[in-house]
C-alpha cells in the first residue's frame, strides 16, 4: 500500500519520497497521510456524482479565502489531490460536545468562507440534486425508505417559501461533516470541497448542525458566534429547515453508497436513519413554526 501510494505522487514538488504512508479516515475515499502532506485518491463510483473540475477550483477558493489547507496538486482527471497536512485534531461528534468553544469555532469559520467574496464554480440547488440522485437510484437495485416520496411531496411547502424568500448565494461547502472540521484549539480549518458550491449559507450551519448532532445549546453558541448575537427569525427558520432537508437529501445519498458497495459503512442503516429524522424533524410543531415565520417573511 505505501509503495502504490509513493507512486501515485512520485515526481510530486515537495514529495518527501521516504516518509512514512499512514491511512486515515474517510467515508467514500481513501486518505493518507505522507510526511507534511495529505493523499486523498477518490473512490470507486464517485466520478458519477463528482465534478472534479469544480472541486478542483472550489478547493483553491478555500485555500485562498484562509479556511482550508493549500492544494499542492489536483489532477481532474483521477480526482487525485495532494493538500498540506495541518496539525489539528480531526472533529467528531464527540469532540464538538467535550472541545469547548468547537461550536462557535467552526461557525466562525464558515463565516470567514461564506464572507470572503470568493466564488465557487458550481450552484448547490438542493431540489435538483434530489431529483438527480434518484434518477442515479432509478437504475439500482436499491429500495427507498418507505414513504419517501410522501415526504418528498411535503416538502414542496419548503421549497415554495424558499423560493419567495431568496437570500444571496455565498460559497458553502454545502457537506459540513464533522470530520471535515480540523480544531487546532483556536480555530478552525475545513476540507474536503467535492460537495461545494454557491448556496444559502444556513445550509451549512443546519447541516453541521444534524452531522454534529447537536443540542440546543449548541445550536444557540454556532448561531451566536457566526451572527455576533441572535439571528433574524428568517435566518433561524431556514437553519432548521435546512436540518431536515439535508437529512432528506443525504437519504439518497447513502443509498447510492449502498449500490456501489461501498464498504466504509452500513449504508442502508445509514439511509434509513437519516430519513427516520428527516421525518421526524418535519412533524415535529417546530418545524411547522419555522416554515411558517419563513412563509410570512
Amino acid at each position: 500500500m505505501q509503495d502504490d501510494i509513493r507512486k501515485l505522487v512520485a515526481g510530486l514538488q515537495g514529495v518527501q519520497a521516504n516518509a512514512p504512508v499512514t491511512r486515515l479516515g474517510g467515508l467514500t475515499n481513501r486518505v493518507y497521510r505522507m510526511g507534511d502532506l495529505i493523499i486523498r485518491v477518490p473512490g470507486e463510483g464517485t466520478e458519477d456524482y463528482i465534478n472534479r473540475a469544480d472541486e478542483s477550483l472550489a478547493a483553491r477558493a478555500a485555500a485562498a479565502a484562509g479556511v482550508s489547507p493549500e492544494v499542492i496538486h489536483f489532477d481532474t482527471a483521477s480526482g487525485l489531490m495532494v493538500t498540506r497536512y495541518i496539525d489539528c485534531t480531526t472533529m467528531t461528534p464527540e469532540g464538538f460536545k467535550s472541545r469547548t468553544g468547537s461550536p462557535a469555532r467552526a461557525a466562525l469559520a464558515l463565516r470567514q468562507l461564506h464572507r470572503s467574496g470568493q466564488t465557487f464554480p458550481a450552484r448547490f440547488e438542493l431540489f435538483a440534486m434530489i431529483d438527480d440522485y434518484l434518477g442515479h437510484l432509478s437504475g439500482k437495485d436499491v429500495t427507498l425508505p418507505e414513504g419517501y416520496h410522501d415526504i418528498l411531496a411535503e416538502a414542496e411547502a419548503v421549497r415554495s417559501a424558499l423560493a419567495r424568500n431568496p437570500v444571496p448565494l455565498v460559497p458553502c461547502h454545502c457537506d459540513p461533516l464533522c470530520e471535515n472540521f480540523l480544531d487546532t484549539g483556536s480555530r478552525m480549518w475545513i476540507v474536503d470541497w467535492e460537495y461545494s458550491g454557491m448556496n444559502d449559507p444556513m445550509w451549512d450551519l443546519g447541516d453541521l448542525s444534524v452531522e454534529g448532532q447537536f443540542d440546543a445549546t449548541q445550536d444557540a453558541q454556532l448561531l451566536a458566534a457566526y451572527f455576533d448575537g441572535q439571528p433574524a427569525p428568517a435566518d433561524h427558520a431556514r437553519m432548521v429547515i435546512y436540518k431536515a432537508m439535508c437529512d432528506l437529501l443525504w437519504t439518497l445519498w447513502g443509498l447510492l453508497q449502498l449500490a456501489n458497495n461501498n464498504p466504509a459503512d452500513d449504508f442502508r442503516a445509514y439511509a434509513d436513519g437519516r430519513f427516520a429524522r428527516c421525518r421526524a424533524l418535519m412533524a415535529s410543531p417546530e418545524f411547522a413554526a419555522h416554515l411558517e415565520t419563513l412563509q410570512r417573511s
